[in-house]
């Protein structure tokens, strides 16, 4: 089994357009296959032979009994054989790393969890290994390992800064290489997110699409003609210098009236604690607010508020087939989300198509399997950046 995953690489350009067609979309007869990529019937031969000869494409049987009459030889739609071959996605925060394993058709199949206790590059790469060991042991065979962090990243290789774990210019991917044997990716969190919907999720088979995460901090993406927009400046503050009121709260940085001063968690709870005096979870806070606590309600009113104009701005500029909101912060939607859509509305053109705005409750497994899926596009299939 390890030769035949082995000699799915290097694959043509060819080879990979049909791979990721079959991938994300699949199965698909031949024909159709053949209309999606505007390819001849020979052509398509030519590129499927090696791809089922080396085991990442199967034949499968048509769904359902054929129609009655049907003349010469059966349809044979053509699949990926998801379960053959298994890959870990970690999500690294402040405090926790969050582990995945998932099947190459980025289906979580095993959960592991385990507290971060150091920030030392060594030793966070002495956690990943042991926890991929962990994961490993039931399934076998791995294909990679996928790491998302919060912060700038170089080449799918080297943390260039992440302000949560305190590092610049870490070699991550090699020091996980090095200890587990295994190749490794690491990313932007947010660009791995983004990843896993395009091909997986909300923007599957979306031309627009935009993926806006609220938490810790905010985080965007932009997919265009199908592919994700990759930016040099990801993750660098995005929403810092977004001004949404201009006389609104401070960040404990200073910025005032920010999408990030008025709608990240560590800003809600600043703005509650320099009210009343006292630490208040984020969610006492939402609780507070849906109980009609005058401090609560106001904050999380003004947060909701400024959710609606910056759906409504990317809306206007963008003009996305759908907006994925995501996050852990994605629970003012349920105490404010009338706000919200009320907002989004007064701020766009009165015959302007409605928004589609799809709210998602994840967790950090989630953002785990988008590493897992960059590590499939990148070690299994070769899909690199536009």
């Amino acid at each position: 089994m390890t030769a035949r995953m082995a000699s799915w690489l290097p694959l043509s350009p060819g080879e990979r357009a049909v791979a990721i067609e079959v991938l994300v979309h699949g199965p698909l007869s031949r024909t159709e296959l053949a209309r999606r990529l505007g390819l001849s019937a020979g052509s398509l031969t030519r590129l499927t032979k090696p791809l089922i000869e080396s085991g990442l494409l199967v034949e499968t049987p048509e769904n359902g009994a054929p129609p009655a009459g049907r003349q010469g030889r059966p349809s044979q739609p053509l699949d990926v054989v998801a379960d053959s071959r298994f890959f870990v996605g970690f999500k690294v925060t402040e405090d926790m790393v969050y582990g995945v394993v998932t099947t190459l058709r980025s289906d979580i199949v095993a959960r592991l969890d385990r507290p971060l206790t150091t920030h030392d590059p060594g030793r966070v790469a002495d956690l990943l290994a042991a926890m991929t060991g962990e994961l490993a042991a039931g399934f076998p065979p791995l294909g990679g390992v996928g790491i998302g962090v919060g912060g700038l990243v170089r080449e799918r290789s080297v943390v260039a800064e992440s302000p949560f774990l305190h590092w610049r210019d870490v070699p991550l991917a090699a020091l996980v290489e090095e200890r587990t044997g295994l190749p490794a990716v690491v990313e932007n969190d947010v660009a791995a997110l983004v990843e896993a919907e395009t091909w997986f999720g909300a923007g599957r088979g979306l031309d627009r699409f935009v993926v806006l995460t609220i938490g810790a901090g905010l985080g965007y993406g932009l997919v265009l003609g199908g592919r994700r927009v990759p930016c040099a400046e990801e993750d660098r503050g995005f929403g810092r210098h977004w001004i949404i009121d201009p006389y609104g709260p401070l960040t404990p940085t200073g910025e005032r009236g920010s999408a990030v001063s008025l709608l990240t968690i560590p800003s809600i709870r600043y703005q509650v604690q320099a009210a009343t005096g006292r630490e208040t979870t984020y969610e006492e806070i939402l609780a507070g607010a849906a109980a009609g606590e005058p401090m609560a309600a106001r904050v999380v009113g003004e947060a909701a508020r400024a959710l609606g104009i910056l759906v409504a701005q990317i809306a206007n500029f963008v003009m996305p087939q759908k907006i994925l909101l995501a996050g852990e912060g994605v629970g003012l939607m349920d105490v404010a989300g009338d706000t919200v859509r009320t907002t989004l509305r007064a701020h766009r053109h009165p015959m302007a198509a409605p928004v589609d705005l799809e709210v998602r409750v994840s967790d950090f497994h989630d953002w785990a399997r988008g590493a897992a899926v960059l590590a499939i596009q990148v070690l299994v299939l070769g899909a690199v950046e536009a």
